[in-house]
């Protein structure tokens, strides 16, 4: 049921694969719809990692038989300048992604160009809008949205009637790409774009988002006023457009957060029970055991609290749940055998420290699988420190070593010539590997995990040396079973999250699932969340209190990762701290939303989702 607040269609998919489906169904079937009656089929085309899936859809439906041959495309922007053989080109982007493994004929591609010289831009903006009116309009448009509510390029301020044209890049925006180009000082200042007139001018929108951090930018767009600060709410006024969401994306949409509001209809089920009456708690500044009936009724609850005969009943029942979320040391589990699995060699102390910490002394059998290498996060300074180090230590005890002065130097010479966002050669990616490495053997030492007990995956998807990934494969897969079927595991734990700006925590989640699915054994799963944000108190099945000696000594873990401490590369664009002082404000706000509901004042927590 959509609730009367969106003014924009939005379907809700299970994950980002269903959405994939969905949207290259629609795009397949207007493609033959437009062969059949032989016509050519006009298509928007828009890059990041959102539409990823949708290309490799339909690359694979085109190995199925399905023609393209009668497709002309036109993507929304280019970064400017900007080479068409540039990295983080979109030129570059379309061709690895979908236009090389496709019958598009080449004179039916239309991408803005981000290398002419900027007198000659007005005209090519000029020629670009002349070829989409030329070919009949674009059929059906892609899109996706920035954390700024834009659509393209078109970043706040833009207005309407606004045509393909040169646009300064939003601080957020840049910020946004700051990964893709290792350092937000390398992302281009302007952009070449679609218009919002020229988007809207399309038959057919399709915006896709995933992810909880385009939720609140999603819920702006949908229920919110048309603005040119939220470009995307333009869309409000298209006769045929929707918006396609995960559930991560949807999270701020009334009908989801408060579905109450919109639905009296709604079915009281425990959790939405225990949303509803901490929803109460925070609009009444109440502690829970204080709510009264007029409190329910004065916020619209009345089908609630219809349910039971006695306010205090109900207010009992949800206290009584939650106190028993809690999980005291001593109720934690003992003797178990545990995997923690950790896409970055840091997830593990940032997310779960204390929990580790408490695991350890209940003499569970902990092995901590670190997924990934994370070596593109580590900073060329530190590569260069590390050489230093290592060519002084052998000066001094007499031991040098002629092969690692050749390697030394090699990596020197790379380094001193490398171009922003340039691939690391072999030998500078495996010594950024190690210092990552070395790190996560030291963060899980502090919080009494041996170094014998961490295992480095180093899953393949990730072997790409930028930030753009591989899709998980059948290798991927197969490393994780085989770490399931050596351990034979009680219980693991994952990151669950789906804020991670850059996709690695969703593709390792994705891996470990589909191992568990060829798994014999159903150990039981415990989720945490990464850097980003905690599990609300209505979703978290597990509490584990901190102690303060707890808490900094779990931050004494996240020290040890030195390359990501005082600035990390890739912190992620919506928040500055470091990733100790979001641990420390994270876990101790859990701490003090329990406190506030009315339990027992507890200084720190780390959250969970069992399954």
């Amino acid at each position: 049921m959509q609730g009367f607040s969106e003014h924009i269609p939005v379907i809700i998919c299970p994950d980002h694969e269903s959405i994939a489906g969905a949207v290259a169904d629609e795009i397949v079937r207007y493609v033959e719809e437009q062969a059949a009656r032989q016509g050519l089929a006009i298509l928007g085309l828009a890059t990041g990692s959102t539409p990823i899936g949708v290309y490799r859809e339909l690359i694979t439906r085109h190995r199925q038989g399905v023609s393209f041959r009668n497709v002309v495309t036109f993507n929304l922007d280019e970064y400017y300048p900007m080479t068409p053989v540039s990295l983080q080109s979109y030129h570059r982007y379309m061709r690895e992604n979908l236009f090389a493994h496709l019958d598009i004929p080449e004179d039916q591609i239309f991408i803005p160009r981000g290398d002419l010289p900027r007198e000659a831009m007005m005209e090519h903006c000029a020629w670009y809008e002349q070829q989409i009116e030329k070919f009949g309009g674009i059929g059906i448009q892609l899109l996706g949205i920035g954390r700024s509510g834009h659509i393209g390029f078109n970043e706040p301020g833009s207005l309407p009637n606004t045509r393909t044209r040169l646009i300064r890049l939003d601080e957020m925006t840049r910020k946004d790409a700051a990964a893709d180009f290792f350092g937000e000082e390398n992302v281009p200042l302007e952009a070449v774009t679609m218009g919002v007139g020229t988007i809207l001018t399309a038959q057919r929108v399709i915006l896709m988002a995933t992810g909880e951090h385009k939720a609140h930018v999603i819920c702006r767009a949908v229920e919110g006023e048309v603005s040119p600060q939220i470009a995307a709410s333009y869309l409000q006024h298209h006769p045929n457009a929707s918006i396609y969401v995960d559930p991560g994306a949807s999270t701020e949409l009334t009908r989801i957060k408060t579905p109450w509001l919109v639905n009296p209809g709604i079915e009281w089920t425990d959790r939405m029970t225990q949303r509803a009456v901490l929803w109460l708690c925070e609009q009444t500044r109440k502690p829970l055991l204080h709510l009264q009936r007029r409190d329910y009724d004065n916020h619209g609850l009345y089908t609630l609290i219809d349910t039971t005969t006695r306010t205090e009943t109900l207010n009992m029942r949800v206290f009584e749940a939650i106190r028993a979320k809690v999980r005291e040391k001593d109720r934690l589990f003992t003797g178990k055998r545990c995997i923690c699995f950790s896409p970055h060699p840091d997830d593990d102390v940032i997310s779960m420290g204390g929990t580790l910490l408490h695991l350890a002394a209940a003499e569970n059998d902990l092995t901590i699988a670190y997924m990934t290498s994370g070596n593109i996060a580590v900073f060329d300074t530190d590569v260069l420190r590390l050489i230093d180090f290592i060519r002084l230590t052998f000066r001094d005890l007499g031991c040098s070593h002629p092969l690692f002065d050749d390697i030394a130097e090699k990596a020197r010479a790379f380094l001193a010539a490398k171009q922003a966002a340039q691939i690391d050669i072999p030998e500078v990616q495996t010594i950024k590997t190690n210092i990552r490495r070395s790190e996560a053997i030291a963060g899980a030492s502090v919080v009494g995990v041996s170094p014998e007990k961490t295992r480095f995956l180093d899953l393949p998807f990730y072997r790409t040396g930028q930030v753009q990934k591989k899709p998980v494969g059948e290798e991927d897969i197969g490393i994780i079973l085989d770490l399931l079927n050596e351990i034979r595991p009680d219980v693991i734990f994952v990151a669950g999250d789906l804020s991670d700006p850059h996709g690695t925590h969703r593709m390792c989640k994705e891996a470990i699932d589909q191992a568990l699915m060829e798994y014999a054994a159903k150990p039981e799963v415990w989720m945490y969340r990464g850097a980003w944000q905690e599990w609300e108190v209505d979703e978290a099945d597990v509490f584990v209190p901190l102690s303060s000696d707890d808490l900094q000594k779990k931050i004494q873990a996240i020290f040890r990762h030195e390359s990501q401490k005082d600035t990390a590369m890739f912190p992620g664009s919506s928040d500055d701290r470091e990733f100790w002082q979001r641990v420390q404000d994270r876990n101790t706000h859990t701490a003090q939303r329990l406190d506030q509901l009315g339990f027992p004042q507890y200084y720190a927590m780390e959250a969970f989702v069992v399954r």
